[in-house]
């Protein structure tokens, strides 16, 4: 075979691999849209929250330590013991159902049936606020994360695709990221089980009755306040995944929240209702950028993969803005 092919392959399982990590995070944009009409500018920051708090829990370390260090003279840093990778998952988790409850109470209830421009505001501050929080409570040292997914490339991979090149090329075998397989199987079944429960569960139907219409649903028994509650808690969860999955690949740091706006062109695409289509923007995104700075990227200097998913973005909010899967807007006059 020829080996422009096999790179070719390559470079698409890898798009597809990375596809995967995008919609991980415009997984939980999707969610709190569908059911609260909130565009989440603080999905990003709480990835980055939830990393730096599993990482805090693993290795013991005193939250605050640099503050009470300050003010009162003491050397404190870590506790002296570890936390197991899976207990530290569960304390993080329980962090963020934390956070959902504290949203709800002192920002949300608020803002029931406030138009959509003001609840947006409210997640930039809510960002800001949880970035500086984070720094304050765990310090903005960059942070190994290892909770035990082997990364590095597949060697068994690379052993039985060297021979799938034409006899006498110079072609090595395909590199693929186990940490980016493990990342997909984990992401598919995050998808299959948040579909179903969107879909078939009676909490599932809820969230989709307080996106229609807020006073609707509260005047046939819906607890707006309590569904709020179960959806922060929900994309609290999908945080977490995408920022065990982005910590372990590139290092828990405060650039990890920037992979928010990685996922608005994914958002753009798939639709900001849909979470399949999620999955599907992101699988796009993935592999366009990938092959786009494959084939074209020698030709005009390279660096292609910091715009090309915003400029495909661009080309579907001009011809079709309600993305592949989202609802179409018709609005009667």
């Amino acid at each position: 075979m020829d080996p422009v092919v096999l790179n070719t392959l390559e470079v698409i399982l890898n798009g597809l691999m990375a596809g995967v990590m995008y919609s991980l995070v415009a997984l939980g944009f999707v969610l709190i849209f569908k059911a609260s009409g909130i565009f989440n500018y603080a999905q990003g920051v709480m990835a980055l929250f939830a990393a730096l708090t599993l990482v805090g829990l693993q290795t013991g370390q005193v939250p605050f330590a640099h503050l009470i260090n300050a003010i009162f003279g003491t050397q404190l840093h870590h506790f002296g013991w570890e936390l197991p990778s899976i207990l530290a998952i569960l304390g993080s988790m329980a962090v963020m159902i934390l956070f959902a409850f504290l949203v709800e109470r002192y920002i949300l209830k608020h803002l029931v049936n406030q138009e959509p421009i003001i609840l947006f505001m409210a997640t930039i501050g809510l960002a800001f606020f949880m970035e500086g929080f984070g720094d304050l409570m765990w310090g903005a040292d960059i942070k190994k994360l290892d909770v035990g997914l082997p990364q590095g490339g597949s060697f068994w991979l690379e052993e039985q695709t060297a021979g799938w090149a034409s006899e006498g090329s110079d072609y090595y075998g395909m590199y693929i990221d186990v940490l980016d397989v493990w990342a997909t199987m984990i992401a598919v079944a995050l998808v299959v089980a948040l579909t179903l429960f969107s879909q078939y569960t009676k909490t599932g139907r809820a969230l989709r009755a307080v996106a229609d219409d807020h006073q609707a649903a509260l005047s046939v028994g819906i607890s707006l306040r309590a569904i709020w509650v179960i959806v922060w808690a929900i994309a609290g969860f999908v945080a977490l995944v995408a920022g065990i999955m982005w910590g372990a690949k590139l290092g828990v740091q405060f650039s990890l929240s920037l992979i928010a706006l990685k996922a608005l062109p994914v958002l753009m695409l798939g639709g900001f209702t849909s979470i399949p289509g999620a999955i599907v923007g992101g699988l796009i995104i993935g592999v366009g950028e990938k092959l786009f700075e494959f084939a074209i990227g020698p030709m005009i200097g390279g660096a292609t993969e910091n715009w090309f998913a915003y400029m495909l973005a661009l080309l579907f909010l001009v011809f079709r803005p309600q993305g592949l899967f989202g609802d179409k807007i018709i609005e009667r006059v």
